[in-house]
């Protein structure tokens, strides 16, 4: 497409440092955005014990090195001064005691039947659910009861060493005075039971425990409520014999705890009436508070922890919101691009169908060059071929390479040249316009050829008198490197598959450039092309729909126009696209609101080109990051399936839509390569318009290098890519 203004070329020096510098700001915001979302997925997994999480259990042990006194003992363990001793709760005293939590729908349950019998407790929590629901361990501790570690990521620590304990915690202390202010002294074990069981193997993780400051609390009274007994058997499990003191041992997360709270409900004032006082552990043992007050850098560096991990929830939330939406998108748009296209290709194949009147008066072709040399002879060489009388405008938009010399030293009639100094693509459209002697105006670009048919199938929707401008079918003439394919894939499947649909639906949202034909009489009363846009064909495509003409797709107007043959020039030339879509959408906002064919464009045009332009591409990529995820934190056989479906999708539309312009499946064989790689590269020039587009930035056209590789076609047939040039390289 030719640009909308021109820049002249600065030395090469010069001009490589500068693309340097734009590179690296424009990737700059994209790529934090990109590295932002895969640490807050990142963190998810490891807060969901989804990275680095051990279910590993250590196979019973012999007992001979455990100290007879703690095989014997209490169920409170205290090593911290080097030397084992075990504490008993003294009779009539029981500390209930809840592990696993916080639970977002248990946990408040059973505080809220603690709270109505005016009992304490002891919640031995984990890192993982401390850092999801802060919240409930703020509420633990201001209705007095006392919490304890239990571990960030609930491993058996003896099948550790000392640094994963440590870390372990670390990373629970630092959950728990994020979300409380505090710190604690209470410890439990993963996987642990009465005293007596403790062996060889977990011995040496007690005492290096103690060794870090830590009293161990196992239990001596288990409800066994994780299996869900019945509310009558978790009391009597519960309920120690004799008025004996216990350590009781249940939980308040891990499934369902339904009968864990009705338990709770009759177990607490029934033990009440026989004399039972329930308190957390200091209470129970007339010691200190397990609690101390954390301040300073270490409550900020807890602070931080719980924050960056509400941040991860709320926004991989969003993101799974935004996968819905996208399945939902892309599912909707493959249904509706079968089903119209279908439609479209039925109606315009069908035998007898006419527009109207067959279109048989002259056309003028306006052909705006700017710097066109190596291209500018293939082109009009394309149309002194053509079968329908046309008279050709080369428009020279202040060429400095010659092109208005090659056109006039051709000599060709019914080719004119006129010359400008450089105004732009609009300018030079507007100008060829008013020097055009027809009312129906073919409009090309200066690197594209078109087939003898082209100009002849391209006029003839005017036979209906209701049609305002007419879309050709733009095809990739260099489609023999990888990505010139890729764009191959996407113009046969992306652009002419959604022509039909918006055909059908009469909202089409743009003339190709590349190919396209208008009304004078249509454009003249909108103004002719506006420069208010960096996409000037979407915008007077938008701007004829409002003025109630019909916008149409003519399928056998084939162009053949050079795509980009590296990574910069596609970005530029997406860069433009997508930025210019925004302006145009915005431009035309009002449409919305407005009454006849202007309302109806505004009601349906807008949202289904912001939603299939803006919006899925946009958020296509999570179906990668949700691919990459599952493949990382799994399920990964059904992530795996789930992604292979959306490109089997995608492959069913893409072979339909080569079936319907009768091209070669074999092209077909990267777009699994495509969706992988392309589509990263369309959401980061995306992205980059929406912050250039939300930062009030001003995008400058950049001049794709073109080297003329798309030849005029010889006697009818398609063109092919010619040789490497020193100006044409080999995409790696």
């Amino acid at each position: 497409m030719a640009p909308p203004s021109h820049r002249r070329r600065a030395s090469r020096p010069d001009r490589r440092g500068a693309l340097r510098r734009r590179v690296s700001l424009r990737l700059l915001l994209p790529l934090l955005v990109l590295v932002g979302l895969a640490a807050m997925l990142m963190l998810r997994g490891y807060v969901h014990s989804e990275i680095l999480a051990d279910h590993r259990i250590q196979k019973p042990a012999p007992t001979t090195e455990v100290p007879e006194e703690i095989l014997e003992g209490g169920p409170v363990i205290d090593a911290r001064n080097g030397k084992a001793a075990s504490l008993s709760v003294p009779d009539h005293r029981l500390v209930l005691t809840f592990d696993d939590g916080p639970d977002p729908t248990w946990t408040p349950k059973v505080l809220d039947v603690l709270k109505k019998h005016d009992a304490h407790a002891v919640f031995f929590v984990t890192g993982t659910m401390a850092s999801r629901y802060p919240d409930l361990v703020a509420r633990m501790v201001d209705e007095g009861h006392e919490v304890g570690l239990h571990t960030f990521n609930h491993p058996d620590l003896s099948l550790h060493s000392k640094k994963r304990i440590d870390w372990e915690l670390s990373q629970n202390q630092l959950a728990l005075t994020g979300a409380a202010g505090i710190r604690t002294s209470l410890f439990r074990p993963p996987y642990s039971s009465f005293a007596d069981a403790m062996d060889n193997e977990s011995w040496p993780v007690t005492e290096y425990i103690g060794s870090r400051g830590y009293l161990t609390v196992v239990n001596n009274t288990d409800s066994e409520d994780w299996k869900r007994p019945g509310v009558d058997e978790i009391i009597r499990r519960a309920t120690p014999k004799n008025g004996a003191g216990a350590i009781v041992l249940m939980h308040d997360s891990g499934g369902d705890r339904s009968q864990t709270v009705a338990a709770l409900d009759r177990f607490l004032p029934g033990l009440k009436e026989k004399g039972y006082e329930f308190d957390n552990l200091t209470e129970a043992l007339d010691a200190p508070s397990a609690h101390s007050p954390v301040t300073g850098p270490d409550l900020w560096k807890g602070k931080a922890w719980i924050f960056l991990v509400q941040a991860s929830e709320k926004i991989t939330g969003v993101m799974v919101v935004g996968l819905a939406v996208i399945g939902t998108l892309v599912i909707a748009r493959f249904a509706l691009m079968l089903l119209l296209s279908g439609a479209h290709a039925r109606r315009v194949r069908r035998k007898g169908f006419r527009w109207g009147p067959p279109v048989t008066e002259p056309v003028t072709v306006l052909v705006p060059a700017y710097n066109e040399a190596k291209c500018i002879e293939n082109t009009v060489t394309s149309l002194m071929a053509s079968d329908h009388p046309i008279e050709v405008l080369v428009i020279d938009d202040g060429s400095t390479d010659g092109t208005a010399r090659i056109v006039e030293a051709m000599g060709l009639p019914n080719v004119r040249v006129i010359r400008q100094l450089n105004a732009g693509k609009p300018a030079a459209l507007n100008r060829g316009l008013a020097n055009a002697r027809y009312d129906i105006v073919v409009m090309m670009d200066g690197d594209t050829v078109f087939e003898p048919s082209t100009v002849r199938e391209l006029v003839q929707p005017f036979g209906d008198p209701k049609v305002g401008a007419v879309a050709g079918n733009a095809k990739v003439g260099n489609k023999d490197s990888l990505i010139g394919a890729w764009q191959h894939i996407e113009y046969v499947m992306g652009f002419n598959l959604d022509r039909r649909m918006y055909d059908i639906l009469r909202c089409m949202p743009t003339i190709p450039g590349a190919v396209g034909a208008f009304r004078k009489s249509a454009l003249e009363p909108i103004g002719g092309m506006s420069d208010d846009t960096l996409a000037e064909d979407t915008d007077v495509t938008m701007a004829l729909h409002r003025a109630g003409w019909r916008v149409v797709y003519a399928e056998n107007a084939r162009a053949w126009t050079e795509a980009p043959e590296t990574v910069q020039q596609l970005w530029s030339q997406r860069y433009r696209w997508s930025y210019g879509t925004m302006q145009a959408i915005w431009k035309h906002r009002r449409a919305l609101v407005d009454k006849g064919p202007s309302g109806r464009f505004g009601r349906v045009g807008l949202p289904f080109v912001s939603l299939f332009m803006i919006v899925a591409p946009l958020l296509a990529p999570l179906i990668d990051v949700f691919l990459l995820y599952g493949l990382v934190f799994g399920p990964t056989q059904q992530t795996i399936l789930a992604w292979l479906g959306v490109l089997a999708i995608q492959a069913v539309c893409a072979a339909y839509a080569f079936r319907l312009d009768k091209e070669r499946m074999t092209h077909l064989i990267s777009l699994p390569l495509q969706q992988i790689l392309y589509r990263q590269l369309m959401y980061v020039v995306l992205l980059q318009s929406w912050i250039t587009a939300l930062t009030g930035g001003r995008l400058r056209w950049q001049k794709l290098r073109r080297t003329g590789v798309v030849g005029a076609p010889v006697n009818g047939a398609v063109p092919s890519g010619q040789a490497y040039d020193d100006d044409r390289r080999p995409v790696a």
